[in-house]
C-alpha cells in the first residue's frame, strides 16, 4: 500500500505485520515474511528512519509502530522533502547547461548553421515554409512542377502570398504550361501577377524548389516524390548552384500572359520538349508526368508530331527529328 510513498515492497509487508501483531519479535518477524532476522532488521531501520517506527526495538527487540497518522504525515513530509531536494537539483542541472550553452556560442560566434536540415512528410514542409517566409527579406524563387495545382493549395498559399508581397519581397515562381490548360490555375496565375508578382511557364521542370533571399533553399528528398519530405540548404555552393538553375530556366520561361510556345521551331516549346523526353527513354507515362499533361495529351501530342514530320513509327519518328534538327 506504502510503496508508492517510498516504501520497498518487503517493508511495506513488515510494517503491515506489525500493525495486525503489535509487540511482535524480530524472530517471529523473520518466521511470517520467509526472510531471515538480519534482512527484516534492513528493513526495521528503513522503517524506522521514515519515521514509522519507533526505535526502541533496538534495546527490548519488541517492534512498536508509531501512530499511523503521525506516521504517514512524517511519510508525505519525507517525500515531499525528496521532490524539494529533486526539482533543486534539475534547477542546477539547467542553470549549468545554460551556462555551458552561453559559453559555447561566446567562444564560437561566427560558426554557420548547420548545412542541411531534413523535414520528413507533406505537413513538416508546409510547416517549415510558414517558418521560412516569416523570415523573407528580399525575394523568394520557385519552381512548381506538376501541372495544374489543387484549388486548396492555391487558397492556402494566397495568404501567405499577399503577406510577402505586402512587405515588398519579390515573388517569382516558374509552373508548367499545362497550368495554362487548367482555369483555377489560370485565376491563380492572373490573381497572383495582378498583385505584382512574376509568373512563368515552361514545358518541364526538374523538381520543386523554393529559395528564399538567395541564402536558402528548400528541395525534395527525392525529385521524383516531393511527398517524402525536403532538405533544407544553408551552405552558400550549395545554393548558388540552385540559384542558377532557377536563373537559366528562369531566361528562357515564358511570362504568364504571352502564349505558351508551341512550335517546332522553338526549342523552348513542349512539343520539342516530348521529343527530348522520349530520345531520353521515358515511357509514355513518365513523360506526361513530366510535362504535367494526362496520358491522352501527351499521345495526342505524339501523334501530332509524327503527322508532321511524316513519320510511321516511333523509330521513325525518332528519325525525322534528328534529320530536322530536333534533336
Amino acid at each position: 500500500m506504502l510503496v508508492s510513498l517510498g516504501l520497498t515492497e518487503q517493508s511495506d509487508r513488515l510494517y503491515r505485520a506489525i500493525l495486525r501483531r503489535p509487540d511482535l519479535a524480530v524472530a517471529d518477524a523473520a518466521k511470517e515474511l520467509g526472510v531471515t532476522e538480519e534482512k527484516v532488521r534492513e528493513e526495521l531501520e528503513e522503517l524506522t528512519r521514515l519515521s514509522l517506527l519507533t526505535p526502541t526495538w533496538r534495546r527490548d527487540g519488541r517492534l512498536r509502530v508509531v501512530a499511523p497518522k503521525a506516521a504517514l504525515d512524517s511519510l508525505l513530509a519525507h517525500q515531499q522533502a525528496e521532490i524539494v531536494e529533486r526539482q533543486r537539483a534539475l534547477a542546477e542541472s539547467q542553470a549549468a547547461a545554460d551556462a555551458l550553452l552561453t559559453q559555447y556560442a561566446e567562444l564560437h560566434p561566427e560558426e554557420p548553421e548547420q548545412g542541411a536540415e531534413r523535414f520528413l512528410g507533406v505537413e513538416a514542409v508546409r510547416a517549415k515554409i510558414t517558418e521560412l517566409t516569416a523570415d523573407v527579406r528580399t525575394e523568394i524563387i520557385s519552381f512548381h512542377p506538376g501541372g495544374p495545382q489543387p484549388a486548396a493549395q492555391f487558397e492556402a498559399s494566397e495568404p501567405i502570398t499577399t503577406g510577402l508581397l505586402d512587405r515588398g519581397v519579390k515573388v517569382k515562381g516558374v509552373y508548367q504550361d499545362s497550368l495554362r490548360n487548367d482555369p483555377v490555375s489560370v485565376e491563380h496565375a492572373r490573381w497572383l501577377t495582378e498583385h505584382s508578382g512574376e509568373l512563368r511557364t515552361v514545358p518541364s521542370l526538374p523538381m520543386r524548389m523554393i529559395i528564399l533571399d538567395r541564402q536558402k533553399a528548400l528541395v525534395p528528398i527525392d525529385p521524383a516524390d516531393s511527398s517524402l519530405g525536403a532538405v533544407l540548404l544553408r551552405e552558400p555552393g550549395a545554393v548558388a548552384a540552385f540559384c542558377a538553375l532557377f536563373d537559366a530556366v528562369w531566361a528562357t520561361a515564358t511570362p504568364f500572359g504571352e502564349p505558351a510556345r508551341r512550335s517546332l521551331d522553338d526549342p523552348g516549346s513542349q512539343p520539342r520538349e516530348l521529343l527530348r523526353l522520349l530520345a531520353q527513354g521515358y515511357t509514355d507515362e513518365a513523360a506526361a508526368r513530366r510535362l504535367g499533361i494526362s496520358l491522352r495529351s501527351e499521345r495526342r501530342l505524339i501523334s501530332e508530331l509524327m503527322e508532321k514530320l511524316d513519320a510511321q513509327s516511333r523509330f521513325q519518328l525518332g528519325q525525322r527529328a534528328v534529320e530536322h534538327g530536333l534533336l
